[in-house]
């Protein structure tokens, strides 16, 4: 049955892989992935249970046989609920951060995104939108980022061929901007959830190779345009009886929104509770202020009626679909033991983290980015270094303790392979479905730079280990 279940993975990993060709939703694929591997588990879930938690197993039975009903119990409870706690801590982290962002962009906050790109110079566009799409993605998620910068980059910049130029550079600093804190990617949050990272050790590790990954291609890029850009005028979108939040309620509520999110590593540093229930709090607090401001509103309905909302919740639910099926998808693995083998080979055959980042971020590439970080988050576990003995590689295993320079490296590469064919992160297929972008082009202009900055990020990152 182990093996079935990894035929079912490997399959899906190839249909994700795939789906620029097959028309799959990657996350249909990872949802069946999951719930499907988790069913099969549980028909011979007897012998994975014996095999992996004996001693839990034994305490949970009490005396009792150890039948069908019982087995069946102790995986639900124990064993399945366990990931599903995981997957939901991710996924209400992500719905938090989005309505946060929805209630921001509905009341205008962002409005000062296209005051700032109003500007016929091209390289000034370039710099400042790329900056802005750092700066944001860093702290809400990459896709959201992304999904945001498209549509009003759409909007002022006429030109397909240098929307296309505009685009590419929203894809690579929203990518490198959301690797950049653990609050930015899903990648980082599922590390800082684990206990592998902390925040600002993790920022401070990765700030140099993120921000050379995403000046190096947009240098490049920008090449490729002209002196002037050529611009096209738009009302800003309609948004009901809105007229009465003046400048500095928009701002307050922006600082409210963005600010709170800087504030839940601290929250998470002194109540130990899981992040997601600081995105809550945060949610909470501007969904009040939004209704103080908002208290005389006629035509609130008309809020909704928007372009930008309804696609953030598209990607919204695909994004928190796609993350929970893998989730469960690499429990079913770790539980069956096909981990455990794997983990040995790459331990006593590779026995290199530098090798295993490479192969994290080749493999992203064409896979999905948390696809593929969550496959190699799965191959290793904390390892506490006061329970090990001498004969073990002391030096090696150092890596993957708490703040170990595999979390870190992982993170970056996975991530930054979503830059070098677009194929394997959401926010690159957002720009591939709108602005028609072929991976030919995007790689000759944008995606070989990406490769060559990612190495020099790995020189960086190996530079400063080498140091301390």
């Amino acid at each position: 049955m182990a093996l079935v279940i990894l035929f079912i993975l490997l399959m899906c990993y190839i249909l994700i892989a795939t789906g620029q060709l097959t028309k799959v939703n990657r996350a249909a694929v990872a949802m069946f992935a999951g719930a499907v591997g988790w069913v099969l588990y549980i028909c011979y879930g007897a012998d994975f249970v014996w095999a992996m938690h004996p001693k839990e197993y034994f305490n949970f039975l009490g005396g009792a046989q150890p039948d069908a009903e019982n087995v069946k119990y102790f995986i639900s409870q124990h064993v399945f609920l366990g990931y599903v706690g995981k997957g939901a801590e991710i996924c209400l982290f992500l719905l938090a951060t989005m309505t946060i962002v929805e209630i921001l962009n509905n009341n205008g906050c962002f409005d000062f995104v296209t005051e700032i790109l109003r500007t016929r110079s091209s390289k000034k566009m370039l710099w400042v939108i790329t900056l802005i799409t750092f700066i944001i993605s860093a702290n809400l998620d990459n896709l959201t980022t992304t999904t945001m910068m498209l549509v009003i980059m759409h909007k002022i910049v006429a030109n397909r061929r240098q929307r296309m130029v505009y685009g590419s550079a929203i894809v690579l600093a929203a990518n490198c901007g959301g690797a950049l804190t653990v609050i930015g990617d899903p990648i980082g949050l599922v590390l800082w959830n684990m206990g592998a990272v902390d925040a600002s050790n993790f920022s401070t590790c990765l700030a140099v190779p993120c921000i050379l990954s995403c000046v190096l291609p947009v240098w490049w890029l920008g090449r490729m345009l002209p002196e002037r850009v050529e611009t096209q005028g738009f009302a800003l979108p309609y948004r009901g009886d809105d007229t009465n939040l003046n400048r500095w309620q928009r701002m307050l509520m922006l600082f409210v929104g963005i600010g709170g999110l800087w504030f839940i590593p601290t929250f998470h540093n002194i109540t130990k509770l899981s992040p997601f229930l600081g995105a809550l709090c945060v949610l909470s607090l501007l969904w009040v202020v939004n209704e103080i401001f908002n208290r005389k509103l006629m035509d609130v309905d008309k809020m909704i009626n928007r372009r930008v909302p309804r696609v953030l919740q598209y990607g919204v639910i695909q994004m928190v679909l796609f993350v929970l099926g893998m989730m469960l998808a690499m429990g079913v693995a770790v539980e069956s033991g096909l981990m455990t083998n794997l983990t040995s080979w790459c331990d006593r055959d590779i026995h290199n983290v530098w090798i295993l980042a490479g192969l994290s971020g080749l493999c992203s590439s064409v896979l999905d980015t948390f696809a593929t970080a969550i496959s190699f988050i799965s191959l290793h576990g904390i390892v506490d270094m006061g329970h090990l003995t001498m004969s073990l590689d002391a030096d090696y295993l150092q890596n993957f303790t708490r703040n170990g320079m595999y979390w870190k490296i992982l993170a970056y590469s996975s991530a930054m392979g979503g830059n070098f064919l677009l194929l394997g992160s959401l926010s690159g297929l957002a720009l591939m479905k709108m602005e028609r972008i072929h991976v030919g082009w995007y790689f000759k202009n944008a995606g070989l730079m990406s490769v060559v900055a990612w190495v020099l990020g790995l020189i960086v990152m190996w530079a400063m280990t080498a140091q301390s």
